[in-house]
């Protein structure tokens, strides 16, 4: 038509839908819609391996068929699980002290600091041990806290009949956790002794200052493996299994002369050692760190005095060259709770509890004042 509109050209809908899928396929089609689409699986599949990956296995539960065997005498608790524990010096009945001991880091119930015979029929101590939970033939508790454990030992005392007070002793991860003891069930407690007590970095009552300088003497591998723990809880298995990087170190670099003097002393067979992780090291080891670094639990120095009225006694004992635990920080904590009776023993590590005649001081004076029994 001249001089006037152009032709208005109609296209049904469906005509328009048809034309839309076939470019949107030739788009998808083409090596930029190829790359994308390559690009999309690919990161799927990055996804999914790596969500695997972060997640730690099911626990080899005790009596399981991939579980330890249960040898050892153990105690059901409320909840359904069971505590593995060993008994030490003189019979119950006999016994004029009674002693709770909580083991170590990647150890056991068989893992212990005990004085000689001789002591131990002296003051006629009965001392019992036990796997926490995640180690050894104690069940798992998935979640488990320092409060959980110290009340798991609160439910112990009562199903072994301890009485309504007992001493506690505690070493390294041990003497962490006794922390939790005064504060969760300091009622239960008639003294302890708390042995190079591992310390949190992030224990927000420790002056920053202290604290990074503590934690910048911890081998760089150690320090990752603590920040990962305290930061990102949910990669710490990805972390410790994966192969890119370091994440562990030789334990000989984090003991002093003194203590590699003592190692050939140490309390520990291949078997029993080997007995403490047969639930996978996630429910034991792992778990023991991301509850040591956490970022949630309690600061011990926001504690109370738990004998007000020298009732009992709260020792500290640390050597001034543990590598594992930095002297620096256990001065600052005893410093803030004067109640803590501290006694720092020159030249030692980590291991100075295992050192000859050591274990004798460390009760005596816990249990008579350091005098000897009459």
């Amino acid at each position: 038509m001249v001089g006037g509109s152009p032709p208005i050209r109609k296209v049904s809908a469906a005509s328009a839908r048809a034309h839309t899928r076939r470019s949107d396929k030739r788009s998808f089609n083409s090596p930029a819609g190829l790359l994308l689409r390559l690009v999309a699986v690919s990161l799927i599949g990055v996804l999914a391996w790596f969500y695997k990956a972060i997640q730690p296995p099911p626990p080899n539960i005790p009596g399981s068929s991939f579980g330890p065997p249960i040898t050892a005498p153990r105690v059901k608790l409320r909840d359904g699980r069971h505590l593995a524990y060993k008994e030490h010096g003189v019979p119950k009945d006999k016994a004029k002290f009674t002693v709770v001991f909580i083991h170590s880091f990647n150890s056991s119930s068989h893992h212990v600091v005990t004085p000689s015979e001789e002591v131990m029929d002296d003051l006629a101590i009965y001392m019992v041990s036990f796997d926490r939970p995640g180690y050894g033939q104690s069940d798992p508790d998935p979640k488990r806290t320092a409060k959980s454990i110290a009340l798991d030992v609160h439910e112990l005392a009562d199903k072994l009949e301890l009485g309504t007070k007992f001493y506690m002793v505690g070493h390294s991860m041990g003497g962490q956790i006794a922390w939790g003891f005064l504060k969760h069930i300091p009622h239960r407690l008639a003294g302890a002794a708390l042995l190079a007590p591992v310390i949190n970095y992030w224990w927000p009552n420790i002056p920053s200052d202290l604290s990074t300088e503590a934690f910048n003497q911890r081998h760089p591998v150690d320090r990752w493996e603590h920040r990962v723990a305290h930061y990102t809880p949910r990669l710490f298995y990805w972390w410790k299994t994966q192969k890119l990087f370091p994440s562990s170190v030789p334990p000989m670099q984090n003991f002093s002369p003194a203590d590699r003097q003592l190692l050939s002393k140490l309390p520990f067979t291949i078997d029993n050692r080997a007995e403490a992780t047969l639930q996978g090291e996630f429910e034991s080891v792992h778990r023991d760190l991301l509850i040591g670094f956490s970022a949630t639990g309690f600061d011990p120095l926001d504690l109370d005095d738990p004998f007000p009225d020298n009732q009992g006694s709260i020792h500290v004992w640390q050597g001034d060259e543990d590598l594992l635990v930095p002297v620096t920080v256990q001065r600052h904590i005893v410093r803030k709770l004067p109640w803590i009776r501290y006694h720092e023993i020159p030249g030692a590590g980590h291991l100075f509890p295992h050192a000859d005649g050591m274990a004798d001081t460390i009760f005596r004076e816990l249990l008579v004042g350091g005098e000897t029994a009459t």
